[in-house]
């Protein structure tokens, strides 16, 4: 492939241990903490074996591996291991963050459990299987010919808008070791008055809640916990406060926080405007895929979510489309505790056609598709599963205000139907069911993706997101993936050509949409990616092509008065 090696950080080698400092779900943090990330063994294909650096992909560098695959791919992972001393309560629990596409456990030769779908996380309980030395054993197979199971912007041919394909484990891979009864899982609903919070895995205990007051003591009763507050303090971009809780079950102890914020739409001066805490917001945004040059799927530090949050939010954006992927959870607490709102895409299945999904309703028409979009029963039934287990895993974090359903035509069926599953799973936040076109008469907002023609808006009956645009690319020297091919919407030169137009396009045709009702802008993106250099930064992230006061300036005009 024509890529070069940028690195995203200054060192060159990682082992995969960067990750251990940092708990893989803030949201249910125990002190027993074993991270399994590092060096494992890995055969594939005719049998070769090599060494791996969890939880990288191998077709990265920070793998070790650096590896590209045909579409059908078999890889088992090998890693032995003994408990530390003291370690063992009663139970121990495997988890993995996620691996794609579909993998086996064993550990001792003992099959322990199975998971589908690359974007979700698991457990398994493996106590019964445990040796004084143990060997796990991960077997996996990633077939992208086969378009059911939901896979993002991968692509073995990659170019243009496709990236270069990850297979296995690309998050971390822990042991935790609980009492017989432990807390399962952690639902928080809230309102601006307090929070409701359901446990499964225990009835009573203590939850102790940390205040600006305090901290303050509430019972758990049935698996549930009700909090009332006075003067609650709530979550907004600029002031992200997150309310951290311990809770005592039994031999139980878990750590986890919540957020009071609250969303809605309201009618304001006979425009419909999107609300957060009862005020109307404006969704200042880019489109964030989450690519690494030197990681693609995997950072090489979970510390550099923290970084690029904060680079966007210097230049004065409040929100990230998270696009076609579903990300560890260290990037939505990253995201949770430095204030930036998440519009969360649900990840693609299902064929694509260029002609279908992007070029006739770019050129044509938006309003209907042009071809039937026939998709199979397995197809419905794996978009289906991945959007309920990206709905339940993600549900706690407050930073995520706005859910996506399908993106330009790609996947798309059955939209209304598509719709009511969502809000059956989730009636706190906005859904957006068909960003772009192909627009079907349930959703909460009037989604539009504008590259090649003028933002012109009229007024509509529901809020109006322009949920991509832009995409102007400014190829940096030394800082590009491939010296070769060059992809974005409108070519610049130079940064300052770059820039000027990009501050025009703001300026004349993004804020007078505001008075028509918009309430939203994701420009197309934080980063470039590979072939991709349309990005506010290079995919290395050591070059920002625009400047923070400009930006800032148009940051200040967005503001809905």
């Amino acid at each position: 492939m024509e890529i070069n090696h940028l690195f995203t950080t200054q060192g060159e080698a990682f082992t995969g241990k960067e990750y251990d400092e940092y708990y893989p779900r803030p949201m249910l943090k125990r002190d027993s903490f074993f991270s399994l990330n590092g060096k494992w063994r890995l055969k594939y294909g005719d049998g070769q074996e090599i060494f791996i650096n969890v939880p990288f992909a191998p077709e990265s560098i920070l793998s070790g591996v650096f590896k590209s695959f045909k579409e059908d791919v078999h890889l088992i992972y090998s890693k032995k291991f003994t408990l530390p001393k003291g370690f063992l309560k009663d139970r121990v629990i495997i988890n993995f963050g996620a691996v794609d596409q579909i993998c086996v456990v064993y550990l001792n030769g003992h099959k322990v459990g199975k998971n589908v779908g690359g974007y979700n996380s698991f457990s398994f309980d493996i106590t019964d299987y445990l040796e004084e030395e143990n060997t796990l054993v991960v077997e996996v197979w990633d077939n992208l010919s086969d378009k059911a199971l939901p896979y993002g912007k991968q692509d073995c041919k990659r170019g243009g808008m496709w990236y270069t394909p990850v297979s296995g484990i690309w998050q971390s891979v822990w042991l935790e070791s609980v009492p017989k009864k432990y807390i399962k899982s952690i639902k928080a609903t809230t309102t601006l008055n307090g929070a409701k919070i359901y446990f499964t895995g225990i009835d009573d205990g203590t939850l102790k809640l940390t205040t600006p007051q305090g901290v303050k003591a509430y019972e758990i009763d049935h698996g549930i916990c009700e909090i009332k507050l006075d003067n609650p303090q709530l979550w907004s971009p600029h002031s992200p406060y997150l309310y951290y809780y311990t809770v005592k079950a039994g031999e139980d102890t878990v750590l986890s926080y919540f957020a009071i914020r609250e969303l809605s739409i309201k009618e304001i001066n006979g425009t419909q405007r999107i609300c957060l805490n009862g005020e109307p917001i404006f969704f200042h945004g880019v489109l964030d895929q989450g690519y690494f040059s030197d990681g693609i799927y995997t950072p090489a530090n979970p510390l550099m979510y923290d970084e690029d949050i904060k680079a966007m939010k210097s230049l004065g954006f409040n929100t990230l489309r998270k696009h076609i992927k579903v990300e560890p959870e260290q990037f939505y607490y990253a995201c949770d505790k430095l204030g930036m709102i998440v519009f969360q895409d649900m990840v693609n299945n299902g064929s694509y056609s260029f002609l279908r999904d992007t070029a006739l309703p770019t050129v044509i028409t938006k309003k209907v598709p042009l071809t039937p979009m026939i998709r199979s029963k397995r197809e419905k039934a794996c978009f289906y599963d991945g959007m309920k287990k990206t709905v339940n895993q993600l549900f706690n974090h407050p930073c995520i205000c706005y859910w996506t359903i399908f993106n330009e035509g790609w996947g798309q069926f059955d939209s209304e139907k598509a719709y009511d599953m969502l809000y059956s799973l989730d009636q706190t936040r906005i859904i957006d069911t068909t960003s772009g076109w192909f627009k079907g008469k349930k959703s909460q907002v009037e989604s539009l993706h504008i590259y090649f023609k003028k933002i012109k808006l009229k007024k509509r009956n529901k809020p109006i997101i322009l949920s991509e645009f832009g995409g102007y690319s400014y190829k940096v020297e030394n800082h590009c993936a491939n010296t070769k091919k060059t992809y974005g919407y409108k070519l610049f030169d130079n940064r300052e050509e770059f820039e000027n137009e990009l501050i025009r396009l703001y300026e004349e045709q993004v804020i007078p949409g505001i008075e028509k009702g918009l309430c939203g802008a994701i420009y197309t993106q934080l980063s470039d990616v590979e072939d991709e250099t349309n990005g506010l930064i290079t995919y290395d992230r050591r070059y920002v092509k625009v400047s923070a006061e400009r930006m800032l300036n148009i940051a200040e005009k967005l503001k809905i008065n």
